[in-house]
């Protein structure tokens, strides 16, 4: 784009992705296109950056997990390549688009998205977005609460964040929900999908933890159970992947991000009934009351505590936010508890295959839910189903 372009990069540019942004805002030669979502921000140079022609740029640094390459350009946008570029359709796009639409601001402001035509298929190749000054995700500062020595002494006091968390994802539901609605239809199965991670979770896991995992299946099936019943609440479009790590705490308070739907989950139905996410988001406090625990020594009982009392706000806000706004049909709660049990089969399918380090955190959410007492005979399953 840039070479077949009137402004080809050179050795006074600072970078590729500088000079990107320096193109948004005109017509791409082909096979680029932009889609606009917001005016891009107007960027102002300091002097000694005069002669350059182009803002500074910067990447993450390699502490930040990432499964596509971000760049920071002049502290006011972030751009994130894919890669490799990602074929459309992509729910990216469609769903920023109608974020900004929606008038949902508690995001990174999204600007613009960079796509070609590669192979004879259209391509999603960048995201432009709004850099969050102070940004750091929920791995950092979620932990960092759980950890808290402060409070009241049981795991209790650090929870102040659970209730904005609650709101941010009541109102993304409530933005997402004025989607067009899915095709008439009977939906997925969830019953069936959920079966098929217990199961597949289970030939996966290996080990000590493998026959811990076995000896509490029939419980973990008793609480699947439910998805067998029609759900009460409508299917909606979700984020898809919400998780605190997608939750950045940044000098400007709360801002979920990446769209781009959950990478270890194929073929998934971007329209699910909202307790998805919200499963999805719960449970990864869990995961991180672990991370406390293995990382920063956190004695077990007191992130449990932590964690119960973070997922109650939470719960507590989503619910009340909707109420308010006259939706609370959103959310079906016989679900929530389904999902996360499978949330957890799926976290250790995940590690299974792609990082069998990561099994703790799943494994510690399942011994603090199912101890030895609770456990039930296999043969049993039925019974207690």
């Amino acid at each position: 784009m840039i070479s077949l372009g009137e402004k080809p990069l050179t050795g006074r540019d600072r970078g590729l992705t500088t000079a990107l942004v320096g193109l948004l805002g005109e017509d791409p030669p082909p096979p680029f296109a932009v889609r606009r979502f917001r005016p891009l921000p107007t960027f102002s140079y300091a002097s000694r950056d005069l002669h350059t022609g182009a803002p500074g740029e910067r990447g993450f640094g390699p502490h930040v997990d990432q499964t596509n390459h971000s760049v920071v350009v002049a502290e006011k946008v972030v751009v994130k390549w894919l890669t490799p570029p990602a074929p459309l359709p992509h729910p990216a796009p469609e769903l920023l688009a109608h974020l900004v639409e929606a008038g949902f601001n508690d995001t990174a402001p999204p600007y613009a998205a960079l796509t070609a035509e590669l192979d004879g298929r259209d391509h999603l190749l960048a995201l432009v977005t709004g850099y969050l000054p102070g940004a750091r995700d929920g791995w950092e500062w979620c932990v960092d609460e759980a950890a808290s020595p402060g409070g009241t002494g049981d795991g209790t006091g650090a929870t102040a964040f659970a209730a904005p968390l609650g709101r941010l994802a009541a109102d993304l539901h409530l933005a997402l929900s004025t989607l067009p609605p899915p095709p008439a239809g009977a939906g997925p199965d969830l019953a069936e999908r959920a079966g098929c991670a217990l199961a597949e979770a289970l030939e996966l896991t290996g080990g000590d933890d493998g026959e811990r995992l076995a000896a509490r299946s029939a419980a973990l099936r008793r609480d699947l159970a439910p998805l067998a019943v029609p759900a009460a609440g409508p299917r909606i479009r979700i984020h898809g992947d919400l998780h605190v790590g997608q939750i950045l705490r940044w000098d400007g308070g709360y801002a979920v991000i990446d769209f781009d739907g959950n990478p270890t989950v194929a073929g998934a139905d971007p329209y699910q009934p909202a307790a998805r996410d919200v499963a999805q988001l719960t449970t990864s406090l869990e995961h991180v009351a672990q991370v406390a625990i293995r990382r920063r020594s956190t004695p077990p009982a007191e992130a449990a505590a932590w964690a119960a009392a973070a997922r109650a706000a939470l719960l507590s806000a989503y619910r009340a936010r909707l109420a308010e706004r006259g939706r609370p049909d959103l959310l079906d709660d016989r679900l929530i508890r389904p999902f996360e049990v499978e949330q957890e089969c799926r976290e250790l399918i995940y590690a299974a295959r792609h990082l069998p380090r990561w099994r703790y955190a799943p494994m510690g959410v399942l011994r603090t839910w199912y101890p030895e007492e609770t456990s039930y005979p296999e043969e049993n399953a039925e019974d207690n189903a």
